[in-house]
């Protein structure tokens, strides 16, 4: 087993969701304008729960299973995946909630409030969860070849996309993680980061009404 794995995609991931939460904990406590056009017609919301879609379940599908078998005979680490799958299905419980709030008329700004605080608090805490418990889990046990296969599933389902996510998810970091996530794709693809896909990121409003995402 490899104790070298590169992590940075899974942190520059983390860091992204961290960010939108802080948008959404902000716009959901406004007084002023309703937050429910803002969420339901907004780029960001789209982006924010796109990517998260993308992230827990290639986790799922890619990543818990194959550890799962490797650690088959250690309980202990079988109850932190069950863990993590079930801190998924919870926090898609509460997104699943929102969606539906944003377009019942008769849904509250308070139960809004209340389900943008369950998703700020259940999403932050699983984050830790998985950085503190389930990343160390991953750098002692995960082969290299089970870690790029996660990656490659991730991509794969990003696809369309990634003219969108990738600058998403880019936003803020560190230049040597903007080279470490870059450097897998084509060259193609790089030369349209810098030239297309970066530049129509940084002019979109993503957190205003009526944006087009």
């Amino acid at each position: 087993m490899s104790n070298a794995l590169d992590v940075t995609a899974m942190y520059a991931m983390h860091d992204a969701l961290r960010r939108e939460l802080e948008h959404i904990a902000r716009i959901t406590a406004r007084l002023d304008g309703d937050p429910r056009t803002i969420l339901r017609t907004a780029a960001g919301w789209q982006l924010f729960t796109k990517s998260l879609h993308v992230h827990h379940t290639a986790e799922d599908d890619a990543l818990w299973p194959a550890l799962r078998e490797t650690l088959a005979q250690r309980p202990d680490e079988l109850a932190l995946l069950a863990a993590m799958e079930a801190e998924h299905a919870a926090i898609d419980e509460v997104i699943q909630a929102i969606e539906t709030a944003l377009t019942d008329p008769g849904s509250g700004l308070d139960r809004l409030a209340d389900l943008a605080d369950s998703l700020v608090t259940g999403l932050n805490g699983h984050l830790k969860h998985e950085e503190d418990q389930a990343l160390p889990l991953i750098q002692a046990f995960a082969a290299p070849q089970q870690w790029a296969h996660f990656g490659q599933v991730h991509g794969q389902r990003i696809g369309p996309d990634a003219p969108r996510l990738i600058p998403w998810l880019l936003e803020g970091a560190s230049e040597r993680t903007v080279t470490t996530i870059l450097s897998p794709l084509p060259e193609l693809a790089r030369a349209a980061y810098a030239t297309q896909w970066q530049p129509a990121y940084a002019a979109l409003d993503r957190w205003s009404p009526n944006t087009a995402a």
